[in-house]
C-alpha cells in the first residue's frame, strides 16, 4: 500500500501564500509510485483536481489555479509540494493528496486524509 502524510494547511488571508506537502511511503505489493497530485473539495462541491505531477516532472493544473499554484516533486523522498500564491477565498477547501502505486500489474489509487485550507477575504 501507499501511505500519504499531508501537511501545510491552515488559515491565510486573501493574497497570501501556503505550501502543502505530501510524503508517500510505499510498502507491500507496491513497486513504485507514479503520478501524484492534489485534489480539493469545497463545501457542497465535488472533489476536483488541482494539480498533478508525474515521476518525470510533467505537471498539469486546473485552469483557476494555473499561474498561482506550482506543484513540484522530490522523487528521492517521494514527496510532492504545492506552493499556493495569491490565494483567493474560492481556494478555500479540504485538499487531498493522491498517489498511484504500481504493483507490477496494475495501478492502485491512494488518498491522504486531507488538510484544510481556509482563505479569509
Amino acid at each position: 500500500q501507499v501511505r500519504l502524510v499531508e501537511s501545510g494547511g491552515g488559515l491565510v488571508q486573501a493574497g497570501g501564500s501556503l505550501r502543502l506537502s505530501c510524503a508517500a511511503s510505499a510498502s507491500g505489493i507496491i513497486d513504485s509510485i507514479g503520478i501524484m497530485g492534489w485534489y480539493r473539495q469545497a463545501l457542497g462541491k465535488e472533489r476536483e483536481l488541482v494539480a498533478s505531477i508525474s515521476s518525470g516532472g510533467t505537471s498539469r493544473y486546473e485552469d483557476s489555479v494555473r499561474g498561482r499554484f506550482t506543484i513540484s516533486r522530490d522523487n528521492a523522498k517521494n514527496t510532492i509540494y504545492l506552493q499556493m500564491n495569491s490565494l483567493k477565498s474560492e481556494d478555500t477547501a479540504d485538499y487531498f493528496c493522491n498517489a498511484r502505486g504500481w504493483t507490477g500489474r496494475l495501478w492502485i489509487e491512494y488518498w491522504g486524509q486531507g488538510t484544510q485550507v481556509t482563505v479569509s477575504s
